[in-house]
């Protein structure tokens, strides 16, 4: 894990993300970069839009999860954004196999479809938390076309041996998953506190080519 303090900017940019300030009491901050750009501007500029859009829906406004998966499997490229702290923490994910049926450690492409296996990018809302297959995890609700399938897919939180950070010095890369977010076991706790039900997370990879 990573977890990089930043300076506090104007988030809510010219009132854009008015709704934002509601849960900061109306303080202005900025959605920060971590150092050496690990969290790219156009792909944390389009969690913000995300957020403005889908304002209806995301209730609980205090952490954003960015997923940036321009980054490969090896990357903490899981971006927590405290709004009120403007502290990121970033995390290793695991992508879908039908991402990356190559297992390059790269994401390759994303699908919406059912039975792909494959990654979806675009915004989600958190929702319940249940015991699974894979022990604690979360499901999650897709809020644009790309990603309206998510819950009928099963894409949701939960972690995975898959996902720890032994298989990157063993490997090179994480495991991939059907779709989901799979965070390693150490990483989950956290992540399930924090994006508990009611937020945004965010997908998305600016370089599609």
């Amino acid at each position: 894990m990573i977890d990089t303090p930043v300076n506090r900017r104007g988030l809510l940019g010219a009132g854009i993300f008015g709704g934002l300030a509601l849960a900061t009491g109306g303080t202005s901050i900025a959605a920060p970069l971590i150092p050496g750009g690990r969290l790219r501007p156009e792909v944390r500029t389009r969690a913000l839009a995300a957020m403005s859009r889908h304002i209806g829906r995301i209730k609980v406004r205090d952490v954003i999860g960015i997923c940036d998966f321009d980054d490969a499997s090896s990357a903490p490229r899981f971006h927590l954004l405290d709004v009120s702290s403007g502290r990121i923490e970033s995390l290793l994910v695991a992508h879908g196999r039908g991402s990356d049926p190559s297992h390059t450690g790269w994401l390759q492409r994303f699908s919406n479809t059912m039975g792909s296996a494959a990654s979806s990018s675009g915004a989600f809302v958190t929702a319940e938390e249940y015991v699974g297959n894979h022990g604690r995890s979360r499901r999650i609700d897709g809020l644009d076309p790309t990603n309206s399938n998510a819950r009928s897919r099963a894409v949701v939180i939960h972690g995975a041996w898959y996902a720890e950070r032994q298989m990157i010095a063993q490997h090179g890369k994480l495991g991939r998953s059907e779709g989901c977010f799979a965070f390693g076991q150490s990483d989950l706790a956290q992540v399930m506190a924090r994006l508990g039900p009611g937020r945004l997370i965010y997908a998305d990879k600016v370089d599609r080519a």
